[in-house]
């Protein structure tokens, strides 16, 4: 007789897109070795490829042992195993943020895109993940937990057991036999799941039995909530005209305070940024009413910042620390890679003439001209802002040398008798007619 167990995930596969595959993040735990212990039988009945990614993040001295057992649970099963070992920097964050943004770096580089990545939450865990925002004072983003599947990066993650408790795991687990490694970690009462795990949950689901359901049922009318915000978000920006790194002050200005802080929100997460704490997001809103002109007051918070100029909100991440001395040869026609990215730009005359003296990158020291068609020669720094640069980003620019004449500004200036041209990119490479597959 088959379990539920089985049966959800049974039914999660039968809308598997053919040509992908479905990962398993085997941690080495209970719950991610029984998800593949009952998946593997199910996918190979389908001819649905499963594969398996198990994430040493090297905290511990028991890593090693958790990834001998994948490893042998997948040979086991015949799965397919890639173990990815990464380095976990917490710089301020906490170890348990540090580890889980290493852990989903280590899924990107390792799926492809339209590949599924199988989580083995249940709902002890949304519980304990929502209780743990509203102590956090998170709003309805946090709260709402983990959705069962969102798409990240082009991979769909889903959580098929998110409304199991964690008693029906075990059950089943011991059911089979099944063998797995207990995390040593668990019982360190510093990181607060662990704290609430142990001390806060037990008595709450000795008075309410049915917790796990009854605040996974809240997290997901949270969840609907959140996607109604994120739809009138949509909105906003694209009133806004449609770019989340810009934001005209005249269209901010007319949003009410809660609907303006949901736009800014809900632009830096479009861009990955993560949104500032409510002191610098009141700042925010206290500079975009009190702003005017060229005015450039900076907002930054972990991760983010914020600038005003010529009436509109630039929301970034903050800017790499550049070398004024920084400089290298470039051929004009392959991408300009720097230290602070990659400029995706060509630079002719063409065809090429071997005898000219070779193109020099370099950046702006000032009292640079610049020749332009029509115009004679003229200060680089008027020209830039001229041409609508925001001040933090000229000293960044890559300024192109031939001998000792500068002939362009990587995407905002070209000297007569040069041009640039914008190099595709690699999607729209990918997408030229012709190509196969």
């Amino acid at each position: 007789m088959r379990s539920s167990l089985e049966a959800i995930l049974d039914s999660t596969l039968a809308d598997h897109v053919p040509g992908s595959s479905v990962w398993v993040a085997l941690s080495g735990g209970l719950d991610s070795s029984l998800l593949l212990h009952v998946v593997a039988p199910l996918a190979r009945r389908r001819g649905i490829e499963l594969r398996a990614i198990h994430v040493n993040h090297g905290l511990q001295a028991a890593a090693d042992g958790f990834e001998t057992h994948c490893r042998a649970l997948c040979r086991a099963l015949t799965v397919p195993l890639s173990v990815a070992r990464v380095e976990v920097e917490p710089s301020g964050r906490g170890v348990e943020a540090a580890a889980r943004e290493a852990r989903y770096r280590a899924f990107a580089e390792t799926l492809a895109a339209g590949d599924r990545l199988w989580l083995a939450h249940h709902a002890d865990d949304q519980a304990e993940t929502l209780l743990l925002a509203a102590l956090r004072g998170s709003g309805v983003r946090g709260l709402a937990g983990m959705p069962p599947t969102r798409e990240w990066r082009g991979i769909r993650i889903e959580r098929p057991w998110l409304a199991l408790s964690r008693a029906d795991l075990v059950v089943e687990a011991r059911r089979r036999e099944i063998v797995w490694c207990d995390d040593p970690t668990n019982a360190e009462m510093g990181f607060d799941r662990n704290y609430l795990r142990a001390h806060a949950m037990p008595p709450l689901r000795s008075r309410w039995p049915r917790l796990a359901e009854v605040v996974g049922r809240s997290a997901a009318h949270l969840q609907e909530a959140d996607e109604l915000l994120g739809e009138l978000a949509a909105i906003d920006l694209a009133a806004a005209g449609g770019d989340p790194e810009r934001l005209p002050l005249t269209t901010l200005r007319t949003l009410t305070p809660a609907r303006l802080r949901l736009l800014v929100r809900h632009a830096l997460q479009w861009q990955g940024l993560p949104t500032p704490p409510t002191t610098r997001l009141t700042e925010l809103e206290r500079q975009l009413h009190a702003a005017r002109g060229d005015r450039l007051p900076a907002i930054a918070w972990a991760g983010g910042e914020a600038r005003i100029w010529r009436d509109h909100l630039f929301l970034m991440a903050p800017p790499v620390a550049i070398d004024p001395d920084w400089q290298r040869p470039w051929d004009g026609r392959a991408p300009l890679e720097t230290p602070w990215g990659v400029h995706s730009w060509s630079l002719g005359p063409w065809p090429h003439d071997p005898a000219r003296p070779a193109l020099r990158v370099g950046l702006r020291r000032g009292g640079e001209t610049m020749r332009l068609a029509g115009r004679g020669r003229r200060d680089i720094k008027r020209l830039l802002q001229e041409v609508g640069i925001p001040p933090w980003q000229r000293d960044r620019l890559p300024l192109v040398w031939q001998g000792e004449e500068l002939v362009a500004v990587l995407g905002a200036l070209t000297a007569e008798g040069w041009r640039q041209t914008a190099l595709p990119t690699p999607a729209a490479v990918e997408a030229q007619p012709g190509d196969d597959g």
